[in-house]
């Protein structure tokens, strides 16, 4: 008899951040400034239908609206219930025996449980060595390269031409390159329109951060249709809630161009905030997202974050990023949060000050 639960599930636990509530919650690079409004009036206008018909098989009115704004074939895109559910699609269509995934640390935590959810073997690369030769994600042909771009929890994006490079190098018959594009709204850069010109190519996104809908759980991707039928095929029918499909699409064909307004905003205070934390000494990393990721005060990061959430403020821990050690992750957001953070981050530091 087969074991349950299947051995390799072994190292797998459930994904538990400290979600107590706080008064400011800077952790999980959302949009601070709110939900679009095109999908707002979308969710205010629901009637029963909406709750007690099944939605459309695939989504149809998202993956519409995706083709229309990003100028791309129908076909060539498929949703998901977010883009990690897209991903996991991606990773059930592209295993199997002795499929592996390969990607550069750290990068997005929930990458290495879904492919071993998937029976993948996982063989991560450290950052910044990939980013100085995009071949070693190919060392050992993997199944699956993913990249993130912006890379979360960095906020670093790999150049063009390192993805160019990479992308030469699969060529038409390697992996599969999964390109998670979550944060690509803040890095005003995309590679989603011209993911179906090449074979081996998916770019995930989200409707979580930019558009303020995670808690809609919708995302999506563009590929070839080859690419994206296999995707669709992974993933089955009705994923994707009918108030979720609608307040998508209205959100990504932004008539009104309330995206532009926050993407302005968000640049300009993650500018503002990077030079705050530089002025103290903490040299936040270069970021094209909605965040910035900093070395923590003690070089412990998750007491950090522990003592910050006890002033009223949240933020996410990280340990081992190359080049750093422990970090600190914070949300970059309208400007009165981004002082409640800065008043919490001081009085933490003067309270270390007076500890030591």
């Amino acid at each position: 008899m087969s074991p349950f639960p299947r051995p390799d599930y072994e190292a797998l636990t459930r994904y538990t951040p400290d979600r107590r509530p706080v008064g400011i919650d800077l952790s999980d690079n959302t949009n601070l400034w709110g939900t679009h409004p095109a999908a707002l009036e979308r969710i205010r206008s629901a009637g029963p239908n909406d709750l007690a018909r099944y939605p459309d098989l695939y989504a149809d009115r998202l993956r519409e609206a995706v083709a229309h704004h990003f100028g791309v074939a129908v076909d060539c895109v498929t949703t998901g219930c977010g883009s990690d559910d897209v991903l996991d699609s991606a990773f059930r269509a592209a295993g199997g025996d002795s499929a592996t995934i390969s990607f550069a640390a750290p990068t997005f935590s929930m990458v290495e449980p879904l492919a071993r959810m998937n029976g993948m073997e996982v063989r991560p690369t450290s950052w910044p060595d990939a980013l100085d030769d995009p071949g070693l994600l190919l060392a050992g042909a993997p199944s699956v390269v993913y990249v993130c771009r912006p890379n979360n929890p960095t906020g670093e994006q790999a150049p063009d031409e390192w993805l160019d490079e990479l992308l030469a190098r699969v060529g038409g018959d390697g992996p599969l390159v999964i390109l998670d594009e979550a944060y690509a709204d803040f890095a005003e850069e995309t590679r989603l329109p011209t993911a179906p010109d090449h074979p081996r190519l998916l770019v995930a996104r989200t409707a979580s951060k930019a558009y303020g809908l995670a808690g809609l759980r919708t995302g999506f991707a563009v590929a070839c249709a080859e690419v994206a039928l296999e995707v669709e095929k992974s993933r089955g029918p009705y994923k994707v809630t009918r108030l979720g499909t609608d307040a998508a699409a209205a959100a990504v064909l932004d008539e009104d161009g309330w995206m532009a307004g926050v993407v302005r905003s968000t640049i300009e205070n993650r500018r503002r905030l990077s030079r705050e934390l530089d002025a103290r000494g903490y040299a936040p990393l270069s970021s094209r997202s909605n965040f910035l990721l900093f070395r923590s005060l003690t070089g412990a990061a998750r007491e950090d974050a522990l003592r910050l959430r006890a002033r009223d403020v949240a933020v996410r821990p990280f340990s081992g990023i190359p080049g750093m050690g422990d970090g600190l992750r914070v949300t970059v957001g309208p400007w009165s949060m981004m002082e409640a953070f800065l008043t919490a981050l001081d009085e933490e530091i003067a309270a270390l000050e007076v500890r030591s």
